[in-house]
């Protein structure tokens, strides 16, 4: 099989720089992530001034702050650097994404909250976790996040995984059958980011031995990644 794949000429695709959509259309949703997406279409109407939106590592967080973001013309605050954005704030809304990644700010999240209340303005934080999980230490800081609204996201499920993979395929003008979609969503890790991942690897494939997306193509690829391989032979 190698013997006979080393004859066959391959073509070096190149990268032709297919970004993250981060756009309101380019949103799958389904009943993991529509609880947030509602959440995030009805601003300003919001519950409280800060809203989190708390879920699993590639479950979407990014993407629906990125679409508040810019629905918002929110500013987007260095969880390391908070006391530097407060002061010219003013009153426009503000986002930190992954606040919980590393140790939290406290003094600074405590103020930026303050003056986000004070200017009737809104704050939008994403985390892995629930706040009461951020072993806040701070009193007065542990009262504001308990104020604030909290929204889970989970693991995407079968439809939205499927939503998203097939999205994927379309934005690079890829036709792919159906049974090799549902054969990924079997098949990878619940996780928009690895769907990501999987999808620029077929692609690439598929372009270097120019052949369709199959579904033999997809168990390789996956089989690939699995494995933890950077590159597979082919």
């Amino acid at each position: 099989m190698a013997a006979q794949q080393a004859d066959t000429p391959r073509q070096l695709p190149l990268d032709l720089g297919h970004g993250t959509g981060y756009s309101r259309d380019e949103l799958v949703v389904s009943g993991t992530n529509a609880q947030a997406a509602s959440l995030i279409d009805r601003w300003p109407d919001w519950p409280s001034p800060v809203v989190v939106l708390a879920g699993p590592p590639g479950s979407g967080k990014t993407h629906l702050a990125q679409i508040w973001r810019d629905r918002a013309h929110a500013v987007a605050v260095d969880p390391g650097r908070i006391g530097e954005h407060i002061a010219g704030l003013g009153v426009r809304p503000a986002l930190i994404d992954d606040v919980d990644k590393a140790a939290i700010d406290e003094q600074g999240l405590f103020h930026l909250i303050n003056a986000v209340r004070g200017a009737g303005s809104t704050l939008l934080l994403t985390a892995r976790r629930f706040p009461s999980a951020w072993r806040v230490a701070l009193p007065d800081l542990v009262s504001r996040l308990k104020a604030a609204a909290t929204v889970e996201i989970h693991e995407p499920d079968d439809l939205l995984l499927a939503g998203v993979i097939t999205k994927l395929f379309a934005d690079r003008q890829i036709e792919v059958e159906p049974h090799v979609v549902q054969y990924l969503v079997r098949r990878i890790e619940r996780s928009l980011g690895t769907a990501m991942r999987v999808v620029e690897r077929l692609d690439r494939a598929a372009l270097e031995r120019k052949t369709p997306i199959t579904r033999a193509l997809a168990a390789e690829t996956v089989s690939a990644m699995d494995e933890g391989q950077g590159e597979f032979d082919i």
